[in-house]
This record gives structure tokens, C-alpha cells and sequence, in this order.
């Protein structure tokens, strides 16, 4: 079982990522946080990067589920999809596979939740 979920997608890189946003929002995902990888090193290393993207997302409602059958799922928050430009004019968007993740976690009800996640998720990185 894979830990991500991935698709390579023609465009430009801030093109790409807008629309990985927009899907997002019309998950029901809001984004927390938005690391800019190739910022980050270029200002703490000195060194170039590709464009390279991690979004922080999180769903409300599946969290509050997730939240309520297993209280320290909160370690495993938010749901990170990344967008990055592999080489120029390819643009891969990739996303934390939630059931792969969860899986040592011996919770029925928890499993539900990430399986469902997973699905919105792969959605949103078909629709990008």
C-alpha cells in the first residue's frame, strides 16, 4: 500500500496550484497551512529548490468525526497535499493516503473516516 496518491499533470506550476486550492475548497477542505518549500531553503540554506509546495488541509467535519473516535488523531493532522514541479511544464500533485497513514491505529470507526478521507482527497487530485 502506497502512502500517497499521485498524478502528473501538464501546466504551469502556480496554475496547477491554484486549481489543487479550489478543489480543495469545494471538498469542504480548508488550508491551514501553505509551506513554501523552495522559499524555506533558498531563505534558511541558501539553496535553490524546485517549486515545491505542501498544503496543510483539513476537512472540519472529518476532523471533528476523526477527533471523536480517536483524541490523539490530532498528531496525524492536518492532511498534507503537496504540488511540485517536477521537471518544467510537469506539475505533480500528490496526497497523503489517510488510510495508509492511520493503519497501525486499531480503530474500526477511525478507519471509516480516513477511507472517506482518502476519497475526497483522490478526488481532489483527479480534478486538479
Amino acid at each position: 500500500m502506497s502512502y500517497h496518491y499521485s498524478r502528473t499533470i501538464d501546466g504551469g506550476f502556480d496554475e496547477v496550484l491554484a486549481r489543487v486550492s479550489e478543489s480543495l475548497k469545494a471538498k469542504g477542505f480548508g488550508i491551514l497551512s501553505d509551506i513554501d518549500v523552495a522559499k524555506t531553503l533558498h531563505a534558511k540554506l541558501g539553496v535553490d529548490f524546485r517549486p515545491y509546495r505542501i498544503l496543510g488541509a483539513c476537512n472540519p467535519q472529518m476532523a471533528y468525526q476523526a477527533l471523536g473516535v480517536e483524541d490523539k488523531i490530532g498528531t496525524m493532522l492536518p492532511c498534507n497535499v503537496i504540488v511540485q514541479e517536477s521537471v518544467p511544464g510537469k506539475i505533480e500533485v500528490s496526497a497523503v493516503d489517510p488510510v495508509a497513514s492511520m493503519q497501525a491505529i486499531e480503530n474500526p470507526k477511525l478507519a471509516e473516516v480516513a477511507e472517506h478521507v482518502r476519497d475526497m482527497l483522490r478526488d481532489v487530485v483527479d480534478t486538479a
